[in-house]
């Protein structure tokens, strides 16, 4: 009997996620992305002109959505990951 350590197979373990922003991270929001998304339908028209110029601070990340953070006097927001952009 020897004590040799069972090879792990690749296969079970679960895929890796990678990220596209960290906490911290400036961006911006892509217009042409978000215009033609279900949210922005589901959301006001008339979106203002900053979320755009950015730049925006990520905050959280949870899942697919980081709450974002504007240099305004403004309430924190959560965006889909796919409409940001780096600033």
């Amino acid at each position: 009997m020897s004590d040799q350590p069972a090879k792990v197979d690749d296969s079970q373990s679960p895929p890796k996620v990678i990220k596209k922003f960290r906490k911290g991270d400036l961006i911006k929001v892509d217009r042409v992305k978000y215009l033609n998304s279900l949210e922005s339908k589901a959301s006001d028209n008339n979106l203002p002109e900053y979320i755009f110029q950015g730049p925006g601070e990520v905050l959280l990340i949870k899942g697919d959505y980081c709450q974002i953070r504007w240099r305004r006097p403004v309430p924190d927001v959560w965006i889909s990951s796919d409409h940001i952009v780096s600033y």
